[in-house]
């Protein structure tokens, strides 16, 4: 009998996911994908596949997680397997420059960036800015990894201090900083390629924007080296009647992509332009800020599961057609 099978690496994230599943009655199976081998030669079982792979594996220890879960996805899709979230989806879940590259194709405008490997051609991109610009990671997750600087001296010294972090894939961006005219950014939220809701997100305490609860202790990063001011109202708080055209231009990128869901960021600077910086096909929600406006995604995504699933054994169930031998 076919199921969902969630392809994942950590545990803690799916929680939300297997209740929605027990409450909706599915049957489901998880890949817990942090290492293991997979025998080309043989089939993989009938199914719908939900691919949950997260860039920041490696800061749990699963370093090549990412990559195995690549080599499964070309597997499961080399025999035709419905797969949602595929190979392309987690090329772009690992690569901002990826991420970029393809958003601009639909006419999503991203935040000037340079993609350098090695501290002296960092330091030198930098250089290239005319004010403020951020430091991330090209494979990150969570916002990890994201410093803002005022100078390249400043940058100069933690890059070639102990603090500095390197990204996991060698690639480091130099951005340049998007003010805003408040401290939030907004996030879009996909499942099966349709809007679900849009959530503000208050950045007055850092940059590490994972909304999970699991993220939520501890995280606060202060990106200028002061104390972070007290949150005025909830750091996430889903926006009612949100409608904006650029949930369109969204929904022709994801599903020219092989994204079914996703959670998609961006800022809006003082003239209200629009700048998307992050594709998120592994994401998560905050139940306070759901609860609160009673939309849940995780439920969403069980009923979007469920329908796929339904789908493929309603044309598993349907009889071959007779052939037409007059």
């Amino acid at each position: 009998m076919s199921k969902i099978y969630v392809i994942h690496e950590n545990s803690a994230w799916v929680e939300p996911l297997r209740a929605a599943f027990a409450e909706q009655g599915l049957p489901y199976e998880e890949w817990f994908l942090d290492e293991g081998a997979l025998d080309l030669a043989q089939a993989p079982p009938q199914g719908v596949f939900y691919n949950r792979m997260s860039a920041s594996s490696h800061t749990r220890n699963h370093r090549y997680a990412p990559e195995y879960t690549a080599a499964v996805l070309a597997w499961l899709e080399s025999h035709g397997r419905r797969v949602i979230n595929n190979g392309r989806a987690l090329q772009l879940e690992i690569s901002k420059v990826a991420q970029y590259a393809a958003l601009s194709n639909y006419g999503i405008r991203t935040p000037r960036s340079i993609a350098a490997v090695g501290k002296r051609h960092i330091v030198e991109a930098a250089g290239t800015m005319p004010g403020s610009f951020i430091t991330k990671h090209n494979r990150a997750g969570k916002g990890l990894g994201v410093r803002l600087f005022h100078s390249v001296k400043a940058l100069e010294d933690y890059v070639s201090g102990e603090a500095f972090e390197p990204s996991i894939d060698g690639i480091t961006l130099i951005q340049e900083y998007i003010r805003a005219p408040e401290p939030y950014i907004t996030r879009v939220e996909f499942v099966g390629g349709r809007f679900l809701y849009a959530v503000r997100v208050d950045t007055s305490l850092g940059f590490e924007l994972c909304p999970a609860d699991v993220c939520q202790a501890g995280d606060a990063f202060c990106p200028v080296g002061q104390e972070a001011p007290a949150a005025p109202a909830p750091r996430f708080q889903i926006v009612q009647g949100f409608d904006n055209p650029i949930i369109e231009r969204y929904q022709r990128f994801i599903a020219a992509n092989g994204i079914g869901i996703s959670g998609i960021e961006f800022i809006t600077d003082e003239n209200g332009q629009i700048y998307t910086y992050d594709v998120n096909t592994n994401t998560n929600y905050n139940s306070d800020a759901e609860a609160a406006a009673g939309l849940y995604g995780m439920q969403a995504i069980a009923r979007y599961l469920g329908e796929e699933l339904r789908g493929l054994r309603a044309g598993q169930a349907r009889p071959e057609p007779a052939l037409d031998t007059a």
